[in-house]
């Protein structure tokens, strides 16, 4: 399925219609809430010997899931920002390799200590 239709069928089992902050804050909590999942079910089968490969999986899509209707919300189109991001990392790191020196580049990052 291509990501066009995936982020249309997302719409048909999700609560929209409500107060737009409910909407966008509950996409956006809902990305936390599967990344921790799905940390969670890396952490087990690495270090506890406790097989959650199917957990990893479906946390995935769950986050994929919530990923979608952040873009629904804001009219945006999924495979235009997976593009944008690959676009970008290609400029960053264009010789493959991540470095300090590279995540400093055309500051793109961030440091808090400054």
């Amino acid at each position: 399925m291509d990501l066009k239709t995936y982020q249309k069928k997302c719409t048909k089992t999700a609560k929209v219609g409500r107060n737009p902050d409910i909407e966008i804050m509950n996409w956006g909590l809902g990305v936390a809430g599967e990344a921790g999942d799905l940390a969670g079910c890396i952490k087990k089968t690495v270090n506890h010997d406790n097989d959650q490969t199917q957990g990893i999986r479906e946390n995935i899509g769950d986050a994929m899931w919530y990923l979608a209707m952040i873009c629904n919300f804001y009219g945006w189109d999924f495979e235009e920002i997976l593009d944008e991001n690959i676009e970008k990392l290609n400029k960053r790191y264009a010789d493959g390799k991540f470095t300090f020196k590279h995540a400093r580049r055309n500051n793109t990052r961030i440091d808090w200590n400054e």
